[in-house]
């Protein structure tokens, strides 16, 4: 397969704010995605910088008695502290505040005028007599012109997603010093988009999702209107051409940041701009947040195609976050900033959580922190970590740490197959930015090697037959090595340690057709540790006594407030009322897992209940009482088939015995319900996903 060279970036985080979990979500992803490019041997370049210009980080700066150049130096280093915490690896982390970012700024818009696309109006602005200056959009709350919200921004609603111009809000207040602005012309340069109208209606469908598209077309039922370009001094940024006092707003110099962060790494690196922005060969992506889609995908490609820049080849656009089915909350504790997370708990465990849950979709991502604790604890150390550390320290301590040959052990050569045989499917996942799908298969794959570790019980034969029990643990450490193998996009630093465990320096993707056998390894590195419920105790604690400091951010995720409320039709029939409503989260906490019935009896002097023993493979034997004797007067006949249980209820006591579960049942109206069963056959303790 021929080598690709794909250029990728995420959204430049604003230099008022520090980097929180919110944030993460892009950054995270986008990680996964270059680093599953690279193990596949790609060409891949991440660039990303800190946004830096505009009014909110002149202010800031003043009022903290420094200049802005002095803030946005320390804010940089914050970041990427955060980010190389959090183990995401830019190949180039730069400033928009740069002699490259300048340069391709005036280059761009000198193009815009000769095109004819920019104009110039006198426009009413709302300008603050107290602060001696016009307000930009972010520095003026009022009422919705459209829908009445109070507490909106200058440029648009949260409440119906209406734009406007700041002047238009009721009630406005300025948010420095919350005075009443009046309102003042000033005259501005306008980048005119109708020029551009038929161009842009065809590019945005080849470049963007169906869902970012559509909603994006609604805007050309009419004539595309112009986009202010210029901000009045005092601004903090990079004064126009031509035009004294006028400075490019942010949004102009913002994303022409990742052309000047190309640049700066080509320079760095011996390598011609040319050779990748501008190469038609190259691929080139963005990762944003749905609230930054019309900068993305309407002025910023109008921007690059009149100043003959190539375009991006596709915009991926994610979700919000929310955090237990909740928009952050300060007051809740629940907006974290990235360092008061690492200050309580590990970075892996919240990439993996992410990577669990992340899509290729708009659709906002939920942390439910009782399903992270549950999910990190289960999967990532009980399911995956379980086998290199089982199989490593039994080889060590028991067997001199020498692995064996597989060759001829059928068996094992087939477990191994079946894990590689699942490879292109996990890459697929990773290729299309469906994460979730990934760790779903790797998942499975890791059932499949512990139900093996589990049914050939190697400390049992170590005792009795130490060669066969070398030739076990030969074959789960090598298939504990694939599934590092695939993880390693999302757990990089896991990955590394997995390696050194093999005595391997590089591994690539298909690192994982091979086999280590006949060697010793090396000595075994705690790879994760179980999360506590009461570190996340108590990181919520701490975001909630220290709230974080966002200042703006320039891809700031936000949940929507528009939660429509539904009615609910009544049915004919008299039927139970419903029980209070539960959120989705509360439904995703449910474990459902795969277990094969061992016995099934009935319960003396009970007429209704079944006694089942299941066989949940690594979760151990399971033993639930069901009501459904009615439906199977012959229970002994469910014996060695496959059902559904919930393995995360808590153990009821009842006066027959203890039951550690439930079995889901499906039937007729009126009729017993039957055993649910998978719909295809799998390991016990699987999960059902």
């Amino acid at each position: 397969m021929e080598k690709r060279k794909i250029v990728v970036t995420s959204a430049l985080p604003y230099a008022n704010g520090d980097i929180h979990i919110g944030h993460l979500v892009e950054y995270l992803q986008t990680d996964f995605w270059v680093r599953f490019q690279k193990l596949r041997g790609n060409d891949c370049v991440y660039v990303c910088a800190d946004d830096t210009h505009g009014t909110p980080v002149m202010i800031r700066a003043r009022k903290e008695g420094i200049t802005p150049e002095e803030l946005i130096a320390r804010t940089h280093a914050i970041h990427l502290k955060d980010f190389t915490d959090f183990q995401i690896a830019f190949d180039n982390y730069y400033s928009t505040n740069s002699p490259e970012n300048k340069e391709f700024s005036e280059q761009i818009f000198a193009a815009m005028e000769k095109s004819g696309g920019i104009t110039l109006r006198s426009s009413p602005q709302l300008y603050c007599e107290k602060c001696g200056m016009f307000l930009p959009d972010r520095f003026v709350k009022g009422t919705c012109p459209k829908c009445g919200a109070e507490g909106q921004y200058g440029d648009s609603c949260d409440k119906c997603g209406s734009t406007y111009g700041a002047e238009e809000l009721g009630s406005p207040k300025c948010t420095t010093c919350g005075g009443t602005p009046v309102v003042k012309d000033s005259e501005h340069l306008y980048f005119e988009l109708e020029p551009q109208h038929e161009y842009l209606e065809k590019w945005i469908p080849g470049h963007t999702t169906s869902d970012v598209s559509n909603k994006l077309l609604e805007w050309f039922r009419e004539p595309l209107r112009g986009w202010c370009i210029s901000r009045d001094a005092p601004y903090f940024g990079f004064e126009i051409p031509g035009h004294k006092g006028k400075f490019f707003y942010v949004w102009v110099d913002a994303p022409i940041g990742y052309l000047a962060s190309l640049k700066n790494w080509c320079g760095s690196r011996g390598e011609r701009f040319e050779d990748w922005w501008q190469n038609p060969k190259v691929e080139r992506y963005h990762f944003i947040g749905k609230d930054i889609i019309r900068f993305h995908c309407l002025f910023w490609p109008g921007m690059l195609h009149v100043a003959g820049f190539e375009q991006p080849d596709k915009i991926f656009v994610h979700g919000f976050l929310t955090v237990n089915g909740e928009k952050m909350s300060k007051s809740k504790g629940t907006f974290v900033n990235a360092r008061t997370y690492l200050d309580h708990l590990p970075p892996e465990a919240l990439r993996y959580y992410y990577a669990a849950k992340l899509g290729p979709t708009t659709d906002d991502m939920d942390l439910n922190l009782d399903d992270f604790v549950q999910r990190v604890n289960s999967d990532l150390v009980g399911k995956v970590t379980n086998i290199a550390s089982r199989s490593a320290q039994m080889l060590q301590k028991k067997l001199g740490g020498a692995l064996a040959s597989l060759a001829g052990h059928d068996e094992e050569l087939a477990l191994l197959k079946r894990l590689r045989d699942g490879g292109e499917t996990v890459a697929r996942h990773y290729e299309e930015r469906r994460f979730s799908q990934a760790v779903v298969e790797i998942c499975r794959l890791a059932d499949a090697a512990n139900e093996y570790f589990d049914r050939r019980e190697p400390w049992k034969a170590v005792k009795s037959d130490p060669e066969a029990a070398r030739v076990t643990l030969t074959a789960a450490l090598n298939a504990f090595r694939i599934l590092a193998i695939y993880l390693k996009p999302i757990l990089p630093i896991y990955a590394d340690k997995a390696m050194k465990l093999f005595g391997e320096s590089e591994w690539t993707w298909g690192s994982a057709q091979t086999a280590v056998e006949g060697v010793a390894i090396g000595e075994y590195e705690y790879l994760a540790s179980r999360i506590e419920k009461a570190q996340v105790d108590a990181m919520v604690a701490a975001a909630a006594e220290k709230p974080a400091e966002t200042g703006e951010v320039a891809h700031e995720s936000r949940a929507s407030k528009n939660k429509g409320n539904g009615e609910r039709g009544a049915g004919n029939g008299a039927v139970s009322p419903l029980k209070p409503e539960i959120a989705f989260p509360d439904f995703e906490k449910l474990d459902l897992r795969i277990g094969v019935v061992e016995s099934c009896e009935t319960v003396p002097k009970s007429s209704k209940l079944l006694r089942f023993v299941l066989d949940a493979g690594a979760l151990g034997k399971r033993t639930i009482f069901s009501g459904i004797r009615a439906a199977y007067p012959e229970p002994e006949k469910l014996v060695g088939k496959e059902v559904v249980f919930v393995a995360n209820l808590a153990p009821r006591k009842m006066s027959v015995g203890v039951s550690e579960g439930m079995i889901l049942f499906a039937g007729e109206p009126g009729k017993c319900g039957g055993v649910l069963s998978p719909s295809s056959p799998a390991s016990p303790g699987t999960e059902v996903t």
